[in-house]
């Protein structure tokens, strides 16, 4: 099987070197072209020079997924692949975008007989070699001849992926999922400022992340990514303490409102993103280091802000 990849960022250039390896050929390109030829060098990725020369290297019908930012970049794309794709192609989405987005996307490419999948992915830089959660929307004759690079994407061909609706429900998904990331993060970070702040005991928080690694009721992904973090420099003085917000915990915050349905601990999760802009206290700068943890997001050093 053989589908292209627009946009080898950090994701997309994992997520193309996990399917080289899983036996999907890959037609890459990307603005960049050194990523190009780093992936066809090291994965087998088949490099693509521009648009036109990626969707002549595909037989139809043809599948090309994207992993680009969300808002114009996404929009000017897929603007220039609906005059370029026929009927029966498949555009998949796999960026962060807003599922209102997404389900007027897929209008717009009905209307030229081109199908439109939404990818929800999550999995950070983690995903090449743990395999990544992937929430699908979209129709079933579309998302069925995905399948299979869906089970190589995966941590395996039956766990951690979903066909969970239609257009939309994709992105929808895992907007709620990066909400509950918010409140997961910013309640562990609360905690570790109150460990280290009493002094007193003058408490070992690396290896207080390590112990309840095993057995706690908080064990998890992230726990484990705090500890090793942690175990390297658990001061994170040199660390600064803003936190950016991707936009994904807004449009979550911005659901429940719609919805009349209170979620106080993920829109007050959100506000401390925002605070944290403004303030550099220890459980901001944990948080900062738990985004690059598992997301490889860039951290601000205390230079860099100051």
């Amino acid at each position: 099987m053989r589908i292209a990849m627009i946009g080898l960022g950090k994701m997309g250039a994992n997520m193309a070197s996990r399917l080289c390896r899983g036996g999907i050929e890959v037609v890459g390109y990307n603005r960049s072209p050194e990523i190009v030829e780093r992936l066809a060098n090291e994965e087998g990725l088949l490099p693509a020079a521009d648009l036109s020369s990626l969707l002549d290297m595909l037989d139809p019908p043809r599948i090309v997924w994207m992993m680009l930012p969300s808002g114009e970049v996404t929009e000017d794309m897929l603007l220039r692949l609906g005059d370029m794709l026929s009927a029966g192609d498949i555009i998949i989405d796999g960026g962060n975008a807003n599922y209102h987005d997404s389900q007027r996307r897929a209008v717009q490419m009905k209307d030229e007989g081109i199908g439109y999948i939404d990818a929800g992915t999550s999995g950070g830089i983690w995903g090449l070699e743990n395999g990544y959660c992937m929430m699908v929307g979209g129709a079933e004759e579309h998302v069925s001849q995905i399948e299979p690079v869906l089970k190589v994407l995966a941590p395996s061909a039956d766990t951690g992926w979903a066909h969970v609706g239609p257009v939309g429900a994709g992105h929808f998904t895992k907007m709620i999922h990066n909400g509950i990331e918010y409140g997961m993060m910013q309640a562990m970070a609360e905690g570790f400022s109150l460990l280290e702040g009493k002094k007193e005991f003058d408490l070992d928080l690396a290896e207080i992340a390590e112990i309840w690694r095993h057995g706690s009721v908080v064990r998890s992904w992230l726990l484990d990514l705090t500890a090793e973090f942690l175990s390297e420099d658990q001061n994170l003085e040199s660390i600064s303490g803003y936190v950016a917000d991707s936009g994904e915990g807004r449009w979550t915050v911005a659901e429940s409102i719609d919805q009349g349905v209170p979620a106080p601990v993920l829109a007050l999760a959100l506000h401390m993103r925002f605070a944290s802009q403004q303030e550099n206290g220890y459980g901001n700068r944990m948080l900062a280091m738990m985004r690059n943890a598992f997301g490889g997001h860039t951290v601000k050093t205390q230079d860099e802000q100051s």
